[in-house]
């Protein structure tokens, strides 16, 4: 197969592991009676094949990790209904170790966990895949010359220069041939390119053109600060960007997705224009806001309690 074919052609190479987990997911949650979400056999499929098909990728909604790195973060998340897991080692003090955990209670749990990086020129770029994440998500790629970086060391050669890793956790470790295990780990491997500035939005159409990026996601609050405005995510330059963006990576043939809105923009910015992927928040942000929330129905609910009145004297 030519390497301007891999992505193009033969979409068992674009996200297998997905599509096993899909099948796997809809399967459960026609069975669980608990489940909310609706039956779907959908699979992600390359959509360079299906542009004319009414059929829709499932879409993944995604939970992120800035402060819990321990395995069971990674079955809270899936317990509460998420499709996979960020441990984000750009925001907080995450790092390599406790991604490996993560991704290995992933594995063994059937809930992919993605590693978010510093940027392309981190040393973890293509160590997170090693460590048994099923995708690196790259932040700050400005350019075209970026993406190929990334791509390079994520891409086993003749495609890139990933070095030959031993035994794979995403492989149960198993003993095989040079040449199987880096089929297989390719097949399992999905690379994010992070859209976040000015730059990166002028260079968009050359990022999503790179041979061996899988998605484009965007940044939202950066992408937002990187074109002078600040907190303004539903500015209408913004919006514009973002329909740039997802426009990008359709015609190129690459995933679409998108993080740090809130949800109220969700739709307009991500849904809309056919995100698939959606990292919804962090576990700081849920706590955070879910905990200040439940707070203030409970004092409110104490404002509408009159306690009753002890008579003179009495001891409390």
């Amino acid at each position: 197969m030519k390497d301007a074919d891999y992505k193009k052609t033969d979409t068992k190479y674009l996200f297998p592991t997905f599509d096993e987990y899909f099948r796997k997911k809809c399967t459960s949650l026609k069975a669980d009676p608990r489940a909310q979400r609706p039956q779907s056999e959908h699979t992600l499929v390359n959509r360079s094949k299906t542009e004319h098909s009414t059929n829709t990728p499932p879409r993944l909604w995604g939970l992120a990790f800035c402060l819990l790195g321990r395995a069971e973060a990674i079955l809270l998340a899936r317990g509460a209904g998420f499709d996979f897991a960020v441990i984000d080692m750009e925001h907080g003090p995450l790092g390599i170790g406790e991604l490996g955990q993560a991704a290995a209670a992933g594995i063994a749990a059937g809930m992919p966990v993605w590693g978010r990086v510093t940027g392309p020129h981190s040393d973890d770029v293509a160590r997170v895949l090693d460590c048994g994440a099923s995708a690196v998500v790259v932040p700050h790629v400005d350019s075209a010359q970026d993406a190929a970086q990334v791509a390079r060391r994520c891409r086993f050669a003749p495609r890139g220069a990933r070095a030959l890793p031993g035994p794979l956790p995403a492989l149960d470790y198993a003993l095989l041939p040079a040449s199987e295990l880096t089929e297989r780990a390719e097949r399992g491997t999905r690379v994010v390119a992070m859209i976040e500035s000015a730059a990166a939005l002028e260079a968009v159409e050359g990022i999503a053109a790179t041979e061996g990026i899988d998605m484009l996601m965007i940044g939202s609050n950066d992408l937002a600060d990187g074109l002078g405005l600040r907190g303004q995510l539903d500015h209408p330059r913004v919006r514009e960007a973002f329909e740039t963006i997802a426009a990008a990576a359709q015609r190129h043939g690459c995933g679409f997705g998108v993080m740090g809105l809130p949800p109220q923009l969700v739709q307009s910015h991500g849904l809309a224009l056919g995100a698939e992927v959606i990292v919804a928040t962090n576990e700081t942000n849920l706590v955070i806001e879910g905990g200040a929330a439940l707070l203030e129905r409970l004092r409110a609910t104490e404002a509408e309690v009159t306690p009753a009145r002890r008579p003179s004297g009495s001891r409390p």
